[in-house]
Formats: C-alpha cells, sequence, structure tokens
C-alpha cells in the first residue's frame, strides 16, 4: 500500500500518484475510483507500467479541490459547472438554489458542496465573467491553479511583517562585514521592485577578478517557524504572471526591507569570489555583510551602454559605472568560456515573449524578448555563486538543499535523434551522453529556421531540473554541485540555505551534530515541497501565456501568417510562427487530399497529389479558430495560387471587403453571378469529393 497525491495529466486520460518520498506511480482511468485531481490517496500496486509501477486507487484518504473554475450551462431545472482544468475529468451539477444568478456561458468560481463518483455538487460562488474579456484570464489561472490573491497574506503573517521595522538597526550591523563604501549596484528588468542580489566587480594585483555577490539577508527576518516562514514554506515560490506577481513574501519584506534598494542600508549574506583567467575560483569567503547600493541598473540601460548606443542623458545617469561595467563583461566572458570547455549547455533560451496590450487590456502584439550582454553577466555571476556555495556543504557531505538535473532519458533522446534524422540532420547520440554534445549541436544549429523547436524538443528530451537533499549534479550547467543560493525574497530554497550558511559559519565551518540530525530529516520534504511548488507556478504561468497568444490570435482570424512545421502525426501537422512563439493544428480534414501517415518517414503524403509534408517545411496558413479556454489554435494552408489571387483582388478592389471560405458547393456553375457578388474558383481541376475555394467580395 502506498498514499501519494493523484495528478491528472492535461486531458485527463491518465494519472500518477506521486507519494511523499517522490515514488511515482501510474494509475490508468478505469483504476482511479471516485478520485479526483490531487486528491490524496490510498494506493495498491498491481503492476508495472513503462517501467515504472502501476497501481489503483483503493479509496481518496482526503479531497485536493474545494473550488472550480468553469463555464456554467443551465439545463432547464438544474445546471452544471464544465471545468476549464482538463485534469479535472468530470462536471459538476448545479442545483437551481446554488445557481447565484449566473448566466449561460459564463466563467463562474464554484465551491465543492458534496462529493460522488458522478457529478460532484458545486454551488456558484463568484461570477468571473465574460469568456472573451480579457480580465477574466487572470483569475481563471488563479483559481486552477489554487494560487492566493495577489497581495492578500493571512492576518497573522501581516502582523508579523509590520511589526518587523523598515531600516537597518544598529543592533543588526554587530558582527557583520561592512562593505557599504565599495561600487555595489543591482541590474534588473524595467519592472523589477524585488532586488535579491547585488553584485560588484575588481581586479586583483595578480591579474585575478575579484567577485562579490551580495543577496538579501531574508532569513535575517524570516525567523524559522513563525508564521512569515510558515506561510513562505507553503507558497514555496513567487509567482510571475505577466504583469502580476504573487509574491512569497510581503509587499513591506520583498519589496522594502529585503530589497537591496539604491541608497539604503541592506543586509546581505555576502560571497565574496577570486577568480582566475580561466575562470576558475581559487578563494572564496562567506560573510554576514551589510551593503549600501550604488545603483539601480536595468538591462536595458546597461546593454545600451555596453552597446555605445548610450545617448547624452544615460551617460549622465551611468557613465560614471562603465569601467565597472566594462570589468564585468570581461569576466563574464571569461567565467562563461569556462563553462563551455567544460560542456555546460549555454544557448538554450527560453522563448520569452512580451505582451504589448491596448488601452483595453487586449493583446496587441507579441514581441520576443532577447538576452543582452547585461543579462548574460548576471546569469552567470549567479551561476558561479550557486555553484562555490553547493559546494561548501558538498566536500563535508553536510545536509544540504541542492538544485539537480539527472542525466537525460535515453528513450527520449532517441525520440529528439530520430526527430532530427528527419529533418536530415545527422548526429551521433552515445549512450553515455554528454552535456557538450548538446551544445555542440545548439551551435551548429545556430542558424537553422526551426532551431526553436529543437530547443524545445531538447527541453523535453532532459529531466526536469528539481531540488533535492541528494546531490548528482546538474546535468545541463555540467556541474558536480549546484544550489539556489541567490533569490531568497522569491524562492523557499534559497532561504533554506542562507539558514544553513549562518549555523556553519557560527559554528566556524561546520554544523552541529543536533543540526546535521534535524536537517537530514527535514531537507527532503522541504525539496519535494519546493519542486511540486514550483511546478505549479510554472503550470500557471505557461496557462496565462498560452491564453494570451491565443487572445492575440483571436483578433487575426482570418490572416496568413509564415510559419514552420514543428510536428507530424496522423491527423495532422502541429506548426509554429517562429516570431511569436505560437503554435497550432494544420487539422488533416482541412487538406486539399486525402494524406496518409508515414510513421518511418515521419511524413504526411497525399494520396492523389503525393504531395509530401515534412518537418521543417515553411508554409503560409491562415487561424481559422482560436480557442482561449482550451488554448487550441487551428490553422488552414493557403496556397500560393490561392494566396496570389487574393492579394489582385485586394489590389483591384481597394475598398471591399475580402471574405475567404471553403464550401461544399461542388455542383455550382464556378462563374455563376450570385447576389452578393461574384464567386472565383482557384487552382487545378479538383475531384468532387473535395472542397472548393471561395472568394466572396462584398461591396
Amino acid at each position: 500500500m502506498k498514499i501519494g497525491t493523484i495528478e491528472f495529466t492535461r486531458r485527463g486520460s491518465m494519472a500518477f500518484v506521486t507519494t511523499k518520498d517522490g515514488e511515482e506511480i501510474a494509475v490508468t482511468l478505469e483504476n482511479v475510483k471516485d478520485a479526483m485531481h490531487k486528491d490524496l490517496v490510498l494506493i495498491e500496486i498491481i503492476g508495472t507500467w513503462r517501467d515504472i509501477p502501476k497501481g489503483k486507487v483503493l479509496r481518496v484518504l482526503r479531497r485536493g479541490i474545494t473550488k472550480i473554475v468553469g463555464i456554467f450551462e443551465p439545463k432547464k431545472l438544474f445546471g452544471f459547472v464544465l471545468p476549464i482544468d482538463q485534469k479535472i475529468n468530470t462536471d459538476f451539477y448545479v442545483s437551481p438554489e446554488n445557481f447565484n444568478k449566473a448566466k449561460p456561458g459564463q466563467i463562474v468560481e464554484a465551491e465543492i458542496i458534496k462529493y460522488t463518483r458522478k457529478n460532484p455538487e458545486v454551488k456558484i460562488t463568484k461570477i468571473i465573467g465574460n469568456v472573451n474579456d480579457p480580465k477574466v484570464d487572470l483569475p481563471i489561472v488563479i483559481i486552477k491553479h489554487d494560487l492566493p490573491e495577489p497581495g492578500i497574506f493571512p492576518e497573522k503573517v501581516m502582523k508579523e511583517a509590520l511589526a518587523i521595522p523598515q531600516t537597518v538597526q544598529k543592533k543588526d550591523l554587530k558582527g557583520r562585514k561592512d562593505f557599504r563604501d565599495e561600487i555595489i549596484v543591482t541590474i534588473d528588468g524595467d519592472n523589477a521592485k524585488d532586488f535579491d542580489d547585488a553584485v560588484q566587480v575588481k581586479k586583483l594585483e595578480n591579474g585575478n577578478y575579484l567577485l562579490g555577490v551580495h543577496i538579501a539577508d531574508v532569513s535575517h527576518y524570516v525567523k524559522e517557524n513563525s508564521n512569515l516562514d510558515k506561510e513562505a514554506f507553503k507558497r514555496g515560490t513567487s509567482v510571475y504572471l505577466i504583469d502580476t506577481v504573487i509574491p512569497m513574501l510581503p509587499h513591506e519584506l520583498s519589496d522594502w526591507i529585503c530589497s537591496l534598494v539604491e541608497g539604503e542600508d541592506r543586509l546581505t549574506m555576502s560571497l565574496i569570489m577570486e577568480i582566475d583567467k580561466n575562470g576558475d575560483v581559487v578563494n572564496f569567503d562567506v560573510y554576514n555583510g551589510v551593503i549600501k547600493s550604488k545603483k539601480r541598473l536595468t538591462y536595458n540601460k546597461v546593454n545600451k551602454l555596453l552597446n555605445n548606443e548610450a545617448d547624452d542623458e544615460l551617460e549622465k545617469e551611468i557613465g560614471w559605472l562603465r569601467p565597472n561595467l566594462e570589468l564585468m563583461k570581461e569576466l563574464m566572458e571569461v567565467i562563461r568560456e569556462n563553462r563551455r570547455r567544460r560542456g555546460a549547455i549555454l544557448d538554450i533560451e527560453g522563448g520569452e515573449v512580451k505582451f504589448i496590450f491596448d488601452e483595453n487590456g487586449n493583446v496587441e502584439d507579441i514581441i520576443p524578448v532577447e538576452r543582452g550582454i547585461s543579462e548574460v553577466i548576471i546569469e552567470e555571476f549567479m551561476i558561479k555563486a550557486n555553484e562555490t556555495v553547493a559546494s561548501i556543504f558538498d566536500s563535508q557531505g553536510l545536509p544540504f538543499i541542492y538544485r539537480i538535473h539527472e542525466e537525460p532519458d535515453p528513450d527520449m533522446l532517441l525520440q529528439l535523434k530520430n526527430y532530427l534524422d528527419i529533418m536530415g540532420l545527422r548526429y551521433k547520440f552515445p549512450k553515455n551522453i554528454h552535456p557538450k554534445l548538446l551544445q555542440d549541436m545548439l551551435e551548429h544549429l545556430k542558424d537553422h529556421p526551426l532551431r526553436k523547436s529543437i530547443q524545445k524538443l531538447l527541453v523535453r528530451s532532459l529531466k526536469r531540473a528539481i531540488y533535492s537533499d541528494l546531490n548528482v549534479g546538474h546535468f545541463g550547467l555540467a556541474s558536480q554541485n549546484y544550489t539556489h543560493f541567490t533569490s531568497p525574497i522569491r524562492r523557499y530554497p534559497d532561504l533554506i540555505v542562507h539558514r544553513l550558511l549562518k549555523k556553519y559559519l557560527k559554528n566556524k565551518g561546520t554544523l552541529k551534530n543536533n543540526e546535521i540530525e534535524k536537517y537530514t530529516e527535514l531537507l527532503p520534504e522541504i525539496a519535494a515541497h519546493s519542486s511540486k511548488r514550483e511546478r505549479v507556478a510554472n503550470e500557471a504561468e505557461w496557462d496565462l501565456t498560452d491564453m494570451k497568444k491565443v487572445e492575440y490570435l483571436m483578433g487575426h482570424i482570418g490572416r496568413t501568417f509564415d510559419v514552420y512545421i514543428t510536428n507530424i502525426t496522423k491527423f495532422g501537422m502541429f506548426v509554429e510562427i517562429p516570431e511569436k512563439f505560437i503554435q497550432g493544428l494544420i487539422h488533416v480534414s482541412t487538406m486539399d487530399d486525402y494524406y496518409i501517415y508515414n510513421e518511418k518517414q515521419n511524413v504526411l503524403i497525399g494520396e492523389r497529389t503525393k504531395k509530401v509534408y515534412k518537418l521543417g517545411d515553411k508554409l503560409k496558413a491562415k487561424v481559422i479558430n482560436a480557442n482561449k479556454l482550451t488554448a487550441e489554435i487551428d490553422f488552414e494552408i493557403v496556397n500560393k495560387n490561392d494566396d496570389e489571387l487574393e492579394k489582385e483582388l485586394k489590389k483591384n478592389y481597394p475598398n471591399a471587403k475580402i471574405k475567404i471560405k471553403k464550401t461544399k458547393k461542388i455542383n455550382e456553375k464556378i462563374n455563376k453571378k450570385e447576389p452578393h457578388g461574384t464567386r472565383y474558383r482557384c487552382g487545378g481541376p479538383i475531384p468532387p469529393r473535395y472542397f472548393y475555394l471561395s472568394l466572396h467580395i462584398i461591396p
């Protein structure tokens, strides 16, 4: 018998139970009994499924979901709420007295009042709004992932937060190393408010570099087992939902006393490293410190300065820091080359986008986020700091919380290899793969049009990085020791690392026996919980981003885009608009022939035309449908002749509205005059079973 939390797959077609110690058990739908997504269940092991245990639910021990978000659909005297989350595999019954004035088709929040095997009963507690209103997206995601309301904390947590002095006290400075006269700066995004890392760089007389990484000393204010600490553990991480933040700590801490604000005394955990010309740390010290940031810099401003694109105003503001920033760039290149030599994967970009909104809150445009020099500087400095801190505890075998990334699953790498083979890209994948091979592959594909898609598949091939008390290294970084030390304002594991460091320093380079026993017992649970909360945050962030991408295309139904084929299945082709990072499906039913799927070659072949569609092909495709709630987008291929005709018609009829649609009226005469305009036939002869493409010119 096993106890764990059951979670259904994205389409609700399968479930997996994760036990407290991280073991995963597969559960097929016929064995879930009355369990729902996120329930705590008792499981019996009944066999194996793809090399992991297979189980069946004996009973539900505790319900995991108490409220849902969905679409209200009345049915005469009663109604249903259809959950938006597809992991919830049932609809919910609503009696008339629990409608709460909800109207058909509205998005509602509902509280579960009775659990049954089929159609549990709910009462509607809040009307969120109409489906196409952009204001409903954020509350949908918050309720779906059971996240706290932005900026809202329990009263007892706020009482502790408000009792903390808003300035550094004289008594706080006792035993701290004073860095307030050093040129230390923060570099963050334009809209950042919580500055938890600051940096300094010097050139030493021996030719080596001094790198100082100063991290906000959150552990000084968030005491172990306090209400603040318990709430931070529960949340696990801050959640960034486009322009809304759900912080791990109240704003009084995250945006002020813990934040390394320019010109203010702030307490830090300070790591000072001496780095040689090869990028290796040859010496380091860790201190309880105090700093006063000399400048709040932004990525954009630093990039402009380092790229010699600064105007007079920017030169006046931060030009005096140019020597320091140039030295940071120099050290970054040394450290990055060190990581390149050891084989770390350097060039995976996150596919991040920036949304441009109009005055009504609708998505007006989507712009890819490009990383500049300053982003890479901070990334390299933080990686070096995290590795150095992790090495302290690993070298002594002391209990610690690591950030680990296991070696990839061979089966997943085989899928990647097959994908590349089909595209005509030949790479050898040895049994024991090293990350350097993957980095070399990415560098080779630098200018390939499908590089982003290959990156995504590579990321899927790799296992997910998680927190663990056991150090197995970090595959992607090619690092033997890695942790998260640099963001304690927004990540709970970093706060734990700070506490362990403080105890290590207090005990002159070790931990007491009772502390070793205590943390040996505590850290596995903290690591597992933190990994879970990080996954929830990621999924919430991805969901909102996907909804906004669909919203953008909802305003461009009928528009033609250049797309690349990223995946092929028997039911169609997945394509991507590369400059927007938007994916959708071209279903076989919309194509101009009956297409046969060749699984071995991973291509679609037209039965009549013999036309072949393969991975990497560039097409013109038109958006024909976009569903924000399911995040599904449908495209249709625009043939070259049709596209040219459309342009010609628009040129000849500049004041007319051109409406493109397909019709099955195959027996009509082609150039027949109709009341609403002129019907044109495009392309060559089409057998009766295929569509005509009609262009209706509407005056």
